[in-house]
Protein backbone atom coordinates (compact mmCIF):
# COMPACT_ATOMS: atom_id res chain seq x y z
CA UNK A 1 0.00 0.00 0.00
CA UNK A 2 2.87 2.42 0.92
CA UNK A 3 4.32 1.71 -2.66
CA UNK A 4 0.91 2.66 -4.40
CA UNK A 5 1.16 5.74 -2.07
CA UNK A 6 4.26 7.08 -3.12
CA UNK A 7 3.52 6.20 -6.50
CA UNK A 8 0.77 7.71 -6.69
CA UNK A 9 2.50 11.00 -5.10
CA UNK A 10 5.45 10.90 -8.08
CA UNK A 11 2.99 10.54 -10.28
CA UNK A 12 0.92 13.49 -9.52
CA UNK A 13 3.83 15.77 -8.91
CA UNK A 14 5.08 14.71 -12.40
CA UNK A 15 2.26 17.50 -13.56
CA UNK A 16 4.30 20.13 -11.95
CA UNK A 17 7.90 19.19 -13.09
CA UNK A 18 9.79 21.59 -14.42
CA UNK A 19 9.86 20.97 -18.81
CA UNK A 20 13.19 20.36 -19.64
CA UNK A 21 15.95 22.66 -20.53
CA UNK A 22 13.64 25.02 -18.63
CA UNK A 23 15.38 28.10 -15.95
CA UNK A 24 14.57 26.44 -13.13
CA UNK A 25 13.83 29.95 -11.36
CA UNK A 26 11.60 30.66 -13.60
CA UNK A 27 9.32 27.60 -13.36
CA UNK A 28 9.63 27.84 -9.29
CA UNK A 29 8.64 31.18 -9.54
CA UNK A 30 5.26 30.50 -12.10
CA UNK A 31 4.67 27.70 -9.86
CA UNK A 32 4.68 29.61 -6.35
CA UNK A 33 6.04 26.50 -4.96
CA UNK A 34 9.38 24.54 -4.41
CA UNK A 35 9.53 21.19 -5.56
CA UNK A 36 12.21 19.54 -3.15
CA UNK A 37 13.73 15.92 -3.11
CA UNK A 38 13.61 14.54 0.21
CA UNK A 39 14.34 10.86 1.68
CA UNK A 40 11.39 8.61 2.58
CA UNK A 41 12.82 8.87 6.26
CA UNK A 42 15.47 9.64 7.73
CA UNK A 43 15.32 11.14 11.17
CA UNK A 44 17.18 13.91 11.74
CA UNK A 45 17.37 14.52 7.65
CA UNK A 46 13.70 14.45 6.27
CA UNK A 47 10.91 12.85 8.48
CA UNK A 48 7.57 13.25 8.09
CA UNK A 49 5.93 13.87 12.09
CA UNK A 50 2.18 11.83 12.75
CA UNK A 51 0.40 15.05 10.97
CA UNK A 52 2.75 14.77 7.33
CA UNK A 53 4.66 17.68 8.71
CA UNK A 54 8.56 16.96 7.33
CA UNK A 55 11.22 18.15 9.60
CA UNK A 56 14.94 17.64 9.63
CA UNK A 57 18.24 19.32 8.17
CA UNK A 58 17.69 18.43 4.48
CA UNK A 59 14.17 20.07 5.12
CA UNK A 60 15.33 23.12 6.72
CA UNK A 61 17.41 23.58 3.26
CA UNK A 62 14.78 23.07 1.35
CA UNK A 63 12.41 25.73 3.39
CA UNK A 64 15.36 28.42 3.45
CA UNK A 65 15.38 27.69 -0.50
CA UNK A 66 11.77 28.47 -0.82
CA UNK A 67 11.95 31.24 1.55
CA UNK A 68 15.09 33.17 -0.71
CA UNK A 69 13.36 32.73 -3.80
CA UNK A 70 9.60 32.74 -3.13
CA UNK A 71 9.61 34.56 0.20
CA UNK A 72 7.79 32.17 2.03
CA UNK A 73 9.38 29.23 3.45
CA UNK A 74 5.96 27.29 3.90
CA UNK A 75 5.79 27.20 -0.52
CA UNK A 76 7.84 23.88 -0.51
CA UNK A 77 5.96 20.26 -1.81
CA UNK A 78 8.58 17.80 -0.26
CA UNK A 79 8.58 14.68 -2.88
CA UNK A 80 9.93 11.78 -0.35
CA UNK A 81 12.53 9.87 -3.20
CA UNK A 82 14.57 6.42 -2.66
CA UNK A 83 17.90 5.91 -3.28
CA UNK A 84 17.24 4.09 -6.73
CA UNK A 85 15.27 7.09 -7.97
CA UNK A 86 16.37 9.99 -6.27
CA UNK A 87 18.56 10.54 -9.53
CA UNK A 88 16.03 10.16 -12.24
CA UNK A 89 13.66 12.67 -10.30
CA UNK A 90 16.15 15.76 -11.12
CA UNK A 91 17.27 14.86 -14.25
CA UNK A 92 13.74 14.48 -15.61
CA UNK A 93 12.48 17.62 -13.75
CA UNK A 94 10.15 16.00 -11.53
CA UNK A 95 12.32 18.50 -8.73
CA UNK A 96 13.77 21.04 -8.34
CA UNK A 97 16.75 20.69 -5.99
CA UNK A 98 17.66 17.25 -4.53
CA UNK A 99 18.05 17.10 -0.45
CA UNK A 100 18.77 13.82 0.43
CA UNK A 101 21.47 13.19 2.60
CA UNK A 102 22.86 12.34 -0.68
CA UNK A 103 26.98 11.35 -1.17
CA UNK A 104 28.63 13.57 -3.32
CA UNK A 105 31.23 11.31 -5.37
CA UNK A 106 33.25 12.05 -8.65
CA UNK A 107 31.31 9.64 -10.77
CA UNK A 108 28.13 11.62 -9.66
CA UNK A 109 29.59 15.12 -10.66
CA UNK A 110 31.06 13.78 -13.36
CA UNK A 111 28.67 10.91 -15.10
CA UNK A 112 24.82 11.83 -14.34
CA UNK A 113 24.38 15.49 -16.15
CA UNK A 114 23.98 16.80 -12.37
CA UNK A 115 25.94 19.77 -10.35
CA UNK A 116 27.02 19.05 -6.49
CA UNK A 117 26.49 21.92 -4.24
CA UNK A 118 28.64 22.40 -1.77
CA UNK A 119 28.91 20.32 1.47
CA UNK A 120 26.20 20.90 4.21
CA UNK A 121 27.06 18.01 6.21
CA UNK A 122 30.38 16.04 5.95
CA UNK A 123 29.60 12.20 7.17
CA UNK A 124 31.43 8.86 6.99
CA UNK A 125 30.07 5.33 6.57
CA UNK A 126 29.48 3.36 10.55
CA UNK A 127 27.99 0.51 11.71
CA UNK A 128 25.08 -0.43 13.87
CA UNK A 129 25.15 -3.12 16.22
CA UNK A 130 23.38 -4.61 19.14
CA UNK A 131 25.47 -3.75 22.21
CA UNK A 132 25.25 -7.50 23.72
CA UNK A 133 27.04 -8.51 20.70
CA UNK A 134 30.60 -7.56 21.77
CA UNK A 135 31.85 -5.98 18.97
CA UNK A 136 34.13 -2.88 19.36
CA UNK A 137 35.84 -2.58 16.40
CA UNK A 138 34.93 -2.93 12.53
CA UNK A 139 37.23 -6.24 12.40
CA UNK A 140 35.11 -7.68 14.91
CA UNK A 141 32.67 -7.86 12.12
CA UNK A 142 34.39 -10.45 9.92
CA UNK A 143 31.84 -13.49 8.93
CA UNK A 144 28.79 -11.05 9.92
CA UNK A 145 25.31 -10.61 8.14
CA UNK A 146 25.28 -7.06 7.15
CA UNK A 147 22.38 -4.77 6.10
CA UNK A 148 22.74 -2.34 3.49
CA UNK A 149 20.57 -0.29 1.31
CA UNK A 150 20.42 -1.02 -2.26
CA UNK A 151 21.49 2.03 -5.13
CA UNK A 152 23.96 3.49 -2.61
CA UNK A 153 27.34 4.62 -1.74
CA UNK A 154 27.50 2.05 1.19
CA UNK A 155 27.24 -0.82 -0.89
CA UNK A 156 29.99 -0.58 -3.08
CA UNK A 157 32.03 0.95 0.29
CA UNK A 158 31.34 -1.90 1.85
CA UNK A 159 31.93 -4.54 -0.79
CA UNK A 160 35.35 -2.58 -1.55
CA UNK A 161 36.21 -3.02 2.29
CA UNK A 162 35.63 -6.72 2.27
CA UNK A 163 38.05 -6.89 -0.45
CA UNK A 164 40.27 -5.02 0.70
CA UNK A 165 40.54 -6.25 4.26
CA UNK A 166 39.80 -9.56 3.12
CA UNK A 167 36.81 -10.06 4.84
CA UNK A 168 34.09 -12.55 5.06
CA UNK A 169 31.08 -10.66 5.22
CA UNK A 170 27.20 -11.37 3.94
CA UNK A 171 25.14 -8.30 2.65
CA UNK A 172 21.86 -8.71 3.26
CA UNK A 173 20.43 -5.59 0.24
CA UNK A 174 17.20 -3.95 0.91
CA UNK A 175 15.17 -1.86 -1.53
CA UNK A 176 14.80 0.60 0.75
CA UNK A 177 16.16 2.09 4.23
CA UNK A 178 13.08 1.98 6.42
CA UNK A 179 12.72 -1.95 5.63
CA UNK A 180 16.27 -2.18 6.24
CA UNK A 181 15.81 -0.54 9.49
CA UNK A 182 12.90 -3.24 10.46
CA UNK A 183 14.92 -6.21 9.29
CA UNK A 184 18.01 -4.96 11.54
CA UNK A 185 16.28 -4.32 14.87
CA UNK A 186 13.99 -7.68 14.15
CA UNK A 187 17.22 -9.51 14.30
CA UNK A 188 18.06 -10.38 10.47
CA UNK A 189 21.11 -9.01 10.52
CA UNK A 190 24.35 -9.04 12.88
CA UNK A 191 24.87 -5.02 11.53
CA UNK A 192 23.61 -2.88 9.54
CA UNK A 193 25.91 0.04 7.40
CA UNK A 194 25.14 3.83 6.36
CA UNK A 195 26.29 6.68 7.25
CA UNK A 196 26.75 7.26 10.90
CA UNK A 197 24.29 10.10 11.44
CA UNK A 198 21.56 8.13 9.86
CA UNK A 199 22.37 5.48 11.91
CA UNK A 200 22.32 7.34 14.81
CA UNK A 201 18.89 8.46 14.16
CA UNK A 202 17.78 5.11 12.49
CA UNK A 203 18.61 3.97 16.60
CA UNK A 204 17.01 7.00 18.26
CA UNK A 205 13.75 5.88 17.11
CA UNK A 206 14.03 2.21 17.39
CA UNK A 207 12.09 0.07 19.76
CA UNK A 208 14.76 -0.29 22.37
CA UNK A 209 17.50 2.19 21.57
CA UNK A 210 19.87 1.73 24.61
CA UNK A 211 20.11 -2.12 23.22
CA UNK A 212 22.36 -0.24 20.29
CA UNK A 213 25.15 1.45 19.68
CA UNK A 214 27.15 2.73 16.51
CA UNK A 215 30.53 1.62 16.13
CA UNK A 216 33.25 4.82 16.57
CA UNK A 217 35.38 3.94 13.42
CA UNK A 218 34.35 4.80 10.20
CA UNK A 219 34.71 3.22 6.74
CA UNK A 220 34.19 6.02 4.28
CA UNK A 221 34.58 9.86 3.49
CA UNK A 222 30.48 10.86 2.97
CA UNK A 223 30.19 14.47 2.02
CA UNK A 224 26.87 14.86 2.05
CA UNK A 225 24.93 18.30 0.19
CA UNK A 226 22.62 19.33 -2.54
CA UNK A 227 22.12 18.44 -6.62
CA UNK A 228 21.02 20.20 -9.00
CA UNK A 229 20.88 20.13 -13.12
CA UNK A 230 23.64 20.85 -14.98
CA UNK A 231 23.24 23.34 -17.29
CA UNK A 232 21.10 26.09 -15.35
CA UNK A 233 24.10 28.00 -13.32
CA UNK A 234 21.75 30.38 -12.16
CA UNK A 235 19.53 27.71 -10.39
CA UNK A 236 22.90 26.30 -8.61
CA UNK A 237 24.19 29.44 -7.82
CA UNK A 238 21.24 30.21 -5.67
CA UNK A 239 21.32 26.63 -4.32
CA UNK A 240 25.12 26.88 -3.08
CA UNK A 241 24.65 30.78 -2.11
CA UNK A 242 21.58 29.62 0.42
CA UNK A 243 24.03 27.22 1.78
CA UNK A 244 27.30 29.88 2.10
CA UNK A 245 24.64 32.39 3.15
CA UNK A 246 23.74 30.12 6.25
CA UNK A 247 27.20 29.39 7.15
CA UNK A 248 27.97 33.23 7.23
CA UNK A 249 25.38 33.97 9.26
CA UNK A 250 26.61 31.75 12.23
CA UNK A 251 29.97 33.29 11.38
CA UNK A 252 28.51 36.73 12.06
CA UNK A 253 26.78 36.51 15.04
CA UNK A 254 22.69 36.45 13.21
CA UNK A 255 19.98 34.12 14.05
CA UNK A 256 16.72 33.97 13.39
CA UNK A 257 15.66 35.84 16.35
CA UNK A 258 18.12 38.93 15.68
CA UNK A 259 18.14 39.02 11.87
CA UNK A 260 16.20 41.99 11.27
CA UNK A 261 17.79 44.36 14.06
CA UNK A 262 21.66 42.90 12.81
CA UNK A 263 20.09 44.18 9.12
CA UNK A 264 19.80 47.42 10.81
CA UNK A 265 23.43 47.86 12.63
CA UNK A 266 26.52 48.72 11.43
CA UNK A 267 27.96 45.21 10.66
CA UNK A 268 29.19 45.60 6.85
CA UNK A 269 29.06 41.71 6.63
CA UNK A 270 25.25 41.61 8.17
CA UNK A 271 24.20 44.55 6.05
CA UNK A 272 25.18 42.73 2.91
CA UNK A 273 23.92 39.35 3.45
CA UNK A 274 20.89 40.76 5.09
CA UNK A 275 20.37 42.87 2.36
CA UNK A 276 21.11 46.96 3.56
CA UNK A 277 23.74 47.28 1.15
CA UNK A 278 24.88 45.98 -2.07
CA UNK A 279 22.65 44.34 -4.88
CA UNK A 280 23.61 40.67 -3.92
CA UNK A 281 19.98 39.28 -4.29
CA UNK A 282 19.37 41.23 -7.42
CA UNK A 283 22.48 39.06 -9.08
CA UNK A 284 20.67 36.15 -8.94
CA UNK A 285 17.46 37.29 -9.68
CA UNK A 286 15.83 37.60 -6.22
CA UNK A 287 14.79 40.13 -3.82
CA UNK A 288 17.13 41.59 -2.01
CA UNK A 289 16.37 40.07 1.41
CA UNK A 290 16.92 36.73 0.01
CA UNK A 291 18.96 35.95 2.81
CA UNK A 292 17.51 38.03 5.56
CA UNK A 293 13.82 35.78 4.75
CA UNK A 294 15.40 32.54 4.71
CA UNK A 295 17.74 32.87 8.04
CA UNK A 296 14.15 34.40 9.72
CA UNK A 297 12.52 31.30 8.65
CA UNK A 298 15.01 28.60 9.66
CA UNK A 299 17.97 29.95 12.00
CA UNK A 300 21.93 29.99 10.88
CA UNK A 301 23.67 27.32 10.17
CA UNK A 302 23.93 26.58 13.66
CA UNK A 303 20.85 26.35 14.83
CA UNK A 304 19.61 24.06 11.96
CA UNK A 305 22.05 21.65 13.23
CA UNK A 306 21.34 21.30 16.75
CA UNK A 307 17.84 21.89 15.93
CA UNK A 308 17.55 18.41 14.06
CA UNK A 309 20.93 16.56 14.79
CA UNK A 310 22.55 18.54 17.73
CA UNK A 311 22.51 19.11 20.86
CA UNK A 312 19.12 20.25 21.13
CA UNK A 313 18.02 16.88 18.96
CA UNK A 314 17.34 13.42 20.30
CA UNK A 315 20.57 12.42 17.95
CA UNK A 316 22.88 14.89 20.12
CA UNK A 317 25.60 14.62 17.47
CA UNK A 318 29.03 16.80 17.99
CA UNK A 319 29.35 19.23 15.88
CA UNK A 320 32.83 17.86 14.99
CA UNK A 321 33.62 18.55 11.10
CA UNK A 322 30.61 20.13 11.01
CA UNK A 323 31.43 22.86 13.26
CA UNK A 324 32.86 26.47 11.77
CA UNK A 325 36.45 26.48 10.56
CA UNK A 326 36.96 28.92 13.75
CA UNK A 327 35.92 26.19 16.12
CA UNK A 328 38.34 23.54 14.19
CA UNK A 329 35.35 22.36 12.08
CA UNK A 330 35.28 22.41 8.18
CA UNK A 331 32.45 24.74 7.63
CA UNK A 332 33.65 27.75 5.86
CA UNK A 333 31.46 30.29 3.86
CA UNK A 334 32.55 31.66 0.73
CA UNK A 335 32.60 35.57 1.60
CA UNK A 336 30.21 37.97 0.42
CA UNK A 337 31.53 40.41 -0.96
Amino acid sequence: MKRLILAAGLLAGAALAAPAGAATLDTVKQRGQLACGVSTGFAGFSTPDSQGAYKGLDVDYCRAIAAAVLGDATKVRFVPLTAQNRFTALQSGEIDVLLRNSTQTFLRDASIGLNQGPVNFYDGQGFAVKREAGVAKVADLNGATICVAQGTTHEVTLGDMTRARKMQIQPVVFERPDTMYQAFFAGRCDAMTQDASALAGAISVAPKPADYMVLAETISKEPLGPFTRNGDEQWSNIVAWVHYGLVEAEEAGITAANAEEQAKGANPVAQRLLGSSGEFGSRLGLDNRWMLTAIKAVGNYGEIFERNVGKDSPLKLPRGLNGLWTGGGLMYAIPFR
